[in-house]
């Protein structure tokens, strides 16, 4: 999905249009829009509401778009020099709007990297930023690296051998992300990704300068004699992997594949990113130990977050290493944003050391899997040609292969249309997709949805 080149044709579209018509005069609708520049509903909404907050265009709810009135009848501003004074945007910006969009209203959501707020503890997260609020030492500068006794908490978790002092707290997965690609590399270098892999890592790699070269992963995982040929063609010194319920895919890595996964990393002398982002969201029986539990010369750099498992405003998370690595990433880290706000990381640790966090745990465990089940019932019902599709044991989400030759982009479209949002797989690969995929988010919604939200897809698919 080229969502960039979309928007940028949108944007062009209604900058003419509102050029020659007169203030108040009605533009196209978001579906007329859609249908004329082969862009999804949300991509749309996001070229409108960059031309309000430019002035140009006024949104008016229930009614549609207009021209907007210059303001006390001066011309409205000229910012098109803005354009060539910043140059081009860099790949995967529209991709990471469109995926952290909110739906319309009446929309079923099959799109989110975040759970339901049915599924989110925020009575026990507000009761404890409530006493942490009341803390005075919680306001005060604490330790750059984060709070010593959140940092064990996380070491002790993990159960990779990582000290406290190993790691730093960061205000969630993608800023440690960041850190680590910038710490770790310098523009130009390559970085090895899975295929398909996180959307944000190849946005946040594409933005520090880095070189994308995709590994082929299977339903087993990355496949290591394909790492250890990239690590060889490319002198790559960096590994990006999710190796538990991978996002996209939800893929884990096979037991007999670790081993020769690390050995190609060791023997390339480079590091692997463990983004262990879904520890917490286990379905089906239990997961195998981080990667990084058997990395004695520290060549994973381990990364994970409570933000997916907890709730998208809780935005802390911790990455660290071994040795000089975690040393930068310290460093990188202090040059980034100091350090994360004291009442947040003392609410973390109150709500992750009580009872509550255990609880919600075995709660989260039982409503994903009932909501994985509804989503997959429901595509039986109404599309079983999709069915038969991997089921991940955790994760938040379906991988669902679709026929050959379907537009992804023009699907996408047409479920928005009907009420239902998904996402496409093409901005998931860092190169030419192997076939057309929708990524189904079954976290989002209640199961009772599901099956209303699958017949609205059937209906985009002409079913």
């Amino acid at each position: 999905m080229n969502n960039g080149n979309a928007a940028g044709r949108v944007v062009q579209d209604l900058r003419g249009l509102a050029a020659s018509a007169e203030p108040g005069a009605r533009l196209p609708s978001v579906r007329e829009l859609t249908a004329r520049h082969q862009a999804s509903p949300v991509t749309v909404a996001e070229a409108i509401r960059q031309l309000v907050a430019e002035g140009l265009v006024e949104a008016r709810p229930g009614r549609g778009t207009f021209v907007a009135a210059p303001p006390h009848g001066r011309p409205a501003p000229d910012l098109s020099w803005q354009t060539v004074a910043l140059g081009p945007r860099r790949p995967g910006e529209e991709e990471m709007q469109a995926l952290l969009a909110l739906p319309p209203p009446g929309a079923i959501l099959l799109s989110s990297g975040y759970l339901d707020a049915d599924l989110q503890p925020t009575a026990a997260l507000g009761a404890a930023l409530t006493r942490a609020g009341r803390q005075p030492a919680s306001w005060q500068r604490g330790p750059a690296e984060g709070r010593e006794d959140l940092r064990a908490w996380f070491a002790r978790e993990a159960g990779t051998g990582l000290r406290a002092d190993d790691l730093v707290i960061c205000p969630g997965g993608q800023a440690a992300l960041s850190t680590a690609l910038r710490a770790l590399a310098t523009p130009g270098e390559a970085l090895l990704v899975e295929s398909p892999t996180y959307l944000g890592a190849l946005a946040t790699a594409r933005a520090a300068g880095l070189r994308v070269v995709p590994v082929p992963a299977d339903s087993d995982g990355v496949r290591p004699d394909q790492l250890a040929a990239a690590f060889a063609r490319t002198g790559a010194r960096l590994f990006y992997c999710q190796p538990l319920y991978a996002n996209p895919h939800g893929a884990t890595l096979a037991t007999h594949r670790r081993a020769r996964v690390a050995e190609a990393v060791r023997d390339a002398g480079a590091f692997l990113i463990e983004d262990d982002f879904a520890r917490d969201l286990t379905i089906d029986g239990e997961p195998p130990p981080p990667l990084a539990a058997d990395d004695p010369d520290g060549h994973v750099v381990y990364l994970r977050s409570l933000t997916k498992s907890i709730a998208p405003g809780l935005r802390v998370a911790a990455i660290g290493a071994r040795g000089p690595a975690g040393a930068r990433l310290r460093a990188a880290r202090l040059r980034d944003d100091l350090y994360v706000a004291g009442p947040l990381q003392q609410a973390t640790l109150e709500f992750v050391t009580a009872p509550a966090w255990a609880r919600h745990r075995r709660a989260l465990r039982t409503a994903l899997r009932a909501r994985r089940e509804a989503l997959l019932a429901a595509l039986r019902r109404h599309l079983p040609d999709l069915a038969d599709q991997p089921v991940p044991r955790g994760g938040l989400h379906l991988w669902v292969r679709l026929p050959d030759g379907t537009d992804e982009v023009a699907l996408t479209a047409a479920a928005a249309t009907e009420g239902v949002v998904v996402f496409p797989g093409r901005p998931w690969y860092a190169a030419e997709p192997p076939a057309p995929h929708l990524r189904l988010t079954f976290a989002a919604a209640p199961p009772e949805l599901m099956d209303e939200a699958v017949r609205r897809l059937a209906r985009a698919l002409g079913r």
